[in-house]
């Protein structure tokens, strides 16, 4: 079945509010300006899908096939003529990148590291040189489990764990909602007036990466829907975050706020999707009997778009599973999208390109 054809099929008999609506025509690629960041309301954004039915086998990533999905998506993207030139369209090769991934559930899961691979092999060839790039999430321990220990040795990359790296106290998300610091944020032990009601932000982030690609596995969260690409590096990024974590209330207005603050989205040049398996239910571990492998790696500018169709591609394959289905948090990206204009919120002003 062709992708629009799937498309098709995830809304047949099927009713979803406005920004869940998908945009089913595949438009060919034209040359074009891209801005350097993603677009705000208003705008179109642009979502490259390319598929290999031999990517994966028994749910193991063929980095060989992964490699060309890459190099082909990204010089889609950029309308550049060759892998250098389209790396180059993105960074400096005096920028520190920042390699963000969703490391936690593990390699079969997780952002997987045959994709990450991938990502340096092109930015090692556009000049960037390894130690100028950085493999990064919440903690080391899910990096060294989710293999990229391994990664970091073959290319000479560094990683690096935003909570072991400390927090910058000039760096902060501020809400009077008050949390309950746990050992490693930076007020834990404080009893000061106002304590916990900031979340700073890692040092990693705020002082030392001048350019971040958010790379992160198509699953589903119970709460935001997606571990998606504004969640991914909002939740990554800063402490004191159980107070959202525990309340879903929370999540819909400190995602985006977060995702927002000087140095975090601003700096994302690239956000990729790593939808070579689909793992549809199981929220943050690795279920792989609730799992499909797609195939697919989806790249855009736009995080918004990106998460909003990763949830109907989510809703899809609990259709056809027959389980049931998970209410997303459409409140967080209409939060995301109108309010803050960090990406495009509305389906309808989607266009996504598909190559085989």
């Amino acid at each position: 079945m062709s992708s629009n054809a799937q498309l098709r099929a995830l809304f047949s008999g099927w009713i979803f509010p406005a920004w869940l609506c998908l945009a089913l025509t595949t438009q060919p690629a034209q040359a074009q300006a891209y801005p350097p960041f993603p677009a705000g309301q208003g705008k179109q954004a642009e979502i490259w899908v390319v598929e290999d039915a031999q990517a994966t086998e028994a749910f193991q990533a063929n980095r060989a096939r992964v490699r060309l999905m890459v190099d082909r998506a990204i010089t889609n993207l950029t309308c550049q003529t060759s892998v250098i030139a389209a790396w180059r369209s993105l960074i400096r090769t005096n920028d520190t990148v920042g390699l963000k991934v969703f490391s936690e559930p593990g390699p079969n899961s997780g952002t997987r590291p045959a994709v990450v691979a991938a990502v340096i092999e092109g930015l090692l060839a556009a000049g960037l040189p390894a130690g100028r790039m950085v493999i990064w999430d919440r903690h080391l321990t899910d990096l060294r489990l989710a293999g990229f220990f391994e990664l970091g040795r073959e290319f000479g990359v560094r990683l690096a764990g935003s909570a072991e790296s400390g927090y910058d106290e000039a760096n902060f998300y501020d809400t009077p909602l008050l949390g309950r610091l746990v050992w490693g944020d930076l007020e834990f032990g404080k009893k000061t007036i106002g304590t916990g009601r900031k979340s700073f932000v890692s040092k990693l982030v705020s002082l030392e990466l001048t350019r971040i690609i958010n790379i992160t596995p198509l699953m589903n969260h119970n709460q935001v829907g997606v571990c998606g690409n504004l969640w991914s590096l909002a939740m990554g990024s800063v402490d004191n975050i159980n107070r959202f974590e525990s309340d879903p209330a929370r999540l819909p207005v400190a995602v985006p706020d977060i995702y927002n603050l000087p140095g975090l989205g601003d700096h994302v040049v690239l956000n990729i999707v790593d939808a070579l398996v689909c793992q549809y239910e199981g929220g943050e571990r690795s279920l792989l009997h609730y799992s499909v492998p797609l195939n697919q790696l989806r790249f855009s500018r736009d995080p918004v778009a990106l998460d909003v169709t990763s949830i109907a591609e989510l809703n899809r394959q609990r259709r056809i599973a027959k389980a049931p289905p998970v209410a997303p948090q459409s409140e967080l990206y209409n939060n995301a999208s109108s309010l803050l204009e960090l990406g495009v919120g509305e389906l309808k002003d989607i266009r996504i390109h598909t190559l085989h």
